[in-house]
């Protein structure tokens, strides 16, 4: 299926797909008008992807980069070779700079059965209503599933979006199988770390995508929970020049596992309401991700994992920071948290505690996905969708900041 998405120039477009039987080229066709226009024929790579399970399936996974397009255009494509071609898709560059104002779908955790949120995530796009989709980890469940022909018919289902939108992705526990072989290869996201971590800017915000796994599988080393937290210290430091933010002023991360727990039974908890991405490797408590969240001012951490939506209060570690009692969104003093993790799987939903912490500000535990809009460089709009309820809006905030920048500093 092709797969269209940007990489770090958004005047680039990376579009993926994969094929059964041995290719003989990786070819990708397109014109603003394919039917009228001149196509454009642009040559890239494949590589042979071999699951790790018992039959050991292969497939041949094409990348082709469409380079110095045109802002703010539509254009119509198709990939294939001589061998046979896709259907004709097609997908909208963003404007150029960073005055203009985006919008976003964001969920975590839809599966191949019960993806509740697809169909109306498929209306939407044919609206036109997203510059990109955002899918915070846990895709098919899994993408390994029966030699990974549970991955291909996922694959298949999310064309429907995926070939029109950039579908920007990270990676969540359900990945895992086979060193994450799945993921790293079907998913092909801006830079050279295999998809796990990467930034993007889009509109008036610098958008930082991260791996929470990589705290949890360590027999798979520990090199890459070094590699990326030194990474995500570069580009976070970078981010908050204060030069980069008077352009991109907002800076928003996603990683598949919260740094917060609703109950302490949850199962990443351990007994308390906070996981490593919060504090660090158990023992030596190195490589939290709060810390660094807060000293370099990320505005908006979003998260997913959790089978519910859960908005908090600005928080940093473990009180509350809200902007002012009236308006505890507007120039909040920590960083806000969203969990999004309820798209639909065959998991199922997840129960809410009874006692829930001081800082969750509300909760659904609807099928749905969240909406964001970036309206300019001091205010953004979040929205979460009801799937349960026909598409009901049944939470909507908006976050103010009238400057940007580190919350505190540390030694």
């Amino acid at each position: 299926m092709p797969l269209p998405k940007p990489q770090n120039s958004l005047r680039d477009i990376t579009v993926t797909w994969s094929t059964r039987d041995s290719p003989n080229a990786s070819l990708v066709n397109y014109a603003r008008n394919y039917a009228k226009d001149k196509l454009t024929v642009v040559r890239g790579s494949w590589q042979r992807f071999v699951d790790g399970g018992r039959k050991a399936r292969q497939q041949y996974v094409h990348n082709v980069v469409l380079s110095d397009l045109e802002p703010d255009t539509r254009y119509e494509y198709s990939c294939g070779s001589e061998l046979g071609w896709s259907p004709v898709f097609s997908f909208k560059t963003p404007p150029s700079g960073e005055n203009w104002s985006p919008s976003l779908a964001i969920f975590g955790d839809m599966g191949n059965e019960n993806a509740q949120s697809l169909g109306r995530l498929q209306q939407d796009t044919e609206r036109g209503m997203y510059d990109a989709i955002i899918h915070v980890g846990d895709f098919a469940y899994d993408m390994d599933t029966n030699n990974a022909a549970v991955g291909d018919a996922f694959m298949r289902q999310i064309e429907t979006v995926a070939a029109y939108v950039p579908y920007m992705v990270c990676p969540g526990n359900h990945e895992e199988k086979y060193n994450f072989s799945n993921y790293r290869t079907r998913f092909n996201m801006p830079g050279e770390t295999d998809s796990l971590w990467y930034s993007f800017d889009l509109g008036p915000v610098h958008f930082v995508s991260f791996s929470t796994e990589v705290y949890y599988f360590l027999n798979y080393g520990v090199k890459l929970l070094t590699k990326q937290f030194e990474w995500l210290e570069r580009d976070l430091a970078e981010a908050n020049r204060p030069e980069n933010r008077d352009k991109r002023p907002w800076i928003i991360t996603y990683g598949h596992r919260p740094m917060y727990c609703s109950d302490e039974k949850e199962y990443d908890c351990d007994g308390k309401l906070e996981t490593y991405i919060r504090q660090g490797l158990p023992l030596i408590k190195w490589f939290g991700l709060e810390d660094l969240f807060y000293k370099h001012g990320v505005d908006v951490e979003i998260f997913a994992h959790e089978h519910f939506y859960t908005r908090l209060w600005p928080i940093y570690d473990f009180k509350v920071y809200n902007g002012s009692a009236q308006q505890p969104y507007t120039n909040a003093k920590a960083p806000i948290q969203i969990i999004t993790g309820s798209a639909g799987c065959n998991e199922q939903r997840e129960p809410f505690s009874n006692d829930l912490p001081a800082w969750n500000a509300f909760h659904s535990n609807d099928y749905g996905y969240t909406r964001l809009k970036a309206h300019n460089g001091t205010h953004l709009y979040f929205e979460q969708v009801s799937d349960d309820k026909n598409g009901d809006i049944v939470d909507s905030f908006w976050v103010i900041k009238d400057t940007h920048g580190s919350y505190g500093t540390f030694d």
